[in-house]
């Protein structure tokens, strides 16, 4: 019978070898087993730290050769210093159960604690951790668990209390193709792609920092309608010369990460946009800098080489943002369905609830509470993590492009 018919009444034999890890030992079991005519129906391999397990499920040699087989194994075990285990049973894996998700945990570090605690919250709603995966050991700790069983928003649910108790960052995506489809990731711009507040720059320049920093807070914590504070935080540059653009474009500081993230999904095929409640003076030239595919942000109006204290043009404020993130999809041809939008301020929640995936970074808790997750560490290239891209990947395609 061949491994393909394999059923959950047939004989088979879970080969597993474990000792320090070095070339040839994956062709030196096969060709070992080889020998005795098996088929191969499941295979694990895991390193870590430079020790190897390796387990191969087989189909039994032909009647009579078991006992041969077995100790052939064990005799070939012992000649690569390894140590091997041999056990006899029916079937195959067990099918993994209806509900599959990926959930990824980062942390600063990740202790024993916190994973013990994921795991077990993972098991009481039902769910079966099938695989664990490291994506990443810096700047955090990534790794994920592949989980069949539940459904991912009752584990996301289930998850998000426990993640801030343990302070670690939690992320429930459902498993499918569309994981590694076509993809259009949408960030905000202040305090999301930039370390900066734009219009505080702004202010700066015109001697209003304080006055103006007081009401961006208290509008990005949900308190002050955002269109209102808009105009009367910008009827404070009223006057300004219009040279002060250039000078603030150059004191713009991109979050850590940023050039990394953007890199990098472009190498995957995904398409890359920013919107914006700063203004256009900033937003295009980083997409001029950054090769991003849209931008959209509220424009200040300049009358005589003079900022008039105005913005011409539709605003964007928190629906704006929402109704842009539809626009783009619908113009990169991406399904909604397979958006990531990442955000800090609530008027980004309608944008963060209405992607596949809403990602608060470094948000303000009304935000954290209210998106499908948050990552709190400032690096925004973690976010490749969330989608199941690893440290190493991102360091082999910079490494290419370098030679």
């Amino acid at each position: 019978m061949s491994a393909s018919q394999t059923s959950s009444d047939t004989p088979t034999l879970l080969v597993k070898i474990f000792g320090k890890d070095r070339p040839g030992i994956t062709a030196g079991l096969f060709d070992t087993l080889a020998a005795y005519s098996v088929d191969v129906v499941d295979i694990e391999q895991v390193v870590t730290r430079g020790r190897i397990v390796l387990c191969a499920l087989v189909t039994p040699p032909p009647a009579g050769q078991e006992g041969d087989l077995r100790a052939t194994v064990h005799s070939w075990a012992e000649s690569m210093k390894m140590q091997a285990e041999i056990i006899s049973g029916k079937g195959d894996n067990r099918p993994r159960g209806l509900g599959r998700s990926h959930v990824t945990v980062l942390g600063h570090p990740l202790t024993a604690e916190s994973t013990a605690r994921i795991a077990a919250r993972i098991t009481a709603t039902g769910g079966n951790i099938d695989r664990i995966f490291r994506l990443a050991k810096y700047p955090v700790t990534a790794v994920e668990f592949a989980v069949s069983g539940t459904e991912p928003e009752t584990l996301r649910t289930a998850l998000v209390t426990e993640s801030v108790a343990l302070g670690v960052d939690v992320a429930v995506v459902a498993a499918g193709l569309h994981r590694r489809a076509q993809r259009l990731v949408v960030m905000d711009v202040d305090s999301t792609l930039i370390q900066d507040e734009v219009i505080e720059l702004f202010a700066a320049h015109a001697g209003c920092e304080k006055e103006v920093a007081e009401v961006t807070a208290a509008a990005m914590r949900g308190e002050l309608d955002f269109e209102q504070s808009l105009h009367a935080r910008v009827a404070l540059l009223e006057g300004l010369d219009a040279s002060v653009v250039d000078k603030v474009r150059s004191e713009v500081r991109l979050t850590p990460g940023a050039r990394t993230l953007i890199r990098t999904l472009k190498r995957l095929g995904f398409q890359v946009g920013v919107v914006s409640g700063g203004f256009t003076q900033v937003t295009d030239d980083l997409k001029e800098r950054l090769g991003l595919d849209f931008a959209q942000a509220n424009t200040l109006e300049i009358v005589d080489g003079k900022l008039t204290g105005k913005v011409v043009g539709e605003i964007v404020d928190r629906a704006g943002k929402a109704r842009l993130l539809r626009r783009f999809a619908a113009e990169a041809g991406v399904p909604l369905a397979q958006t990531v939008a990442i955000g800090d301020g609530a008027n980004d929640l309608d944008m963060l609830n209405g992607a596949g995936l809403g990602v608060a970074f470094n948000a303000k808790p009304v935000v954290r509470e209210a998106a499908h997750t948050a990552v709190n560490f400032p690096f925004l290239d973690t976010v490749l993590y969330l989608l199941g891209v690893t440290r190493e990947e991102v360091e082999a395609a910079d490494t290419h492009d370098e030679q």
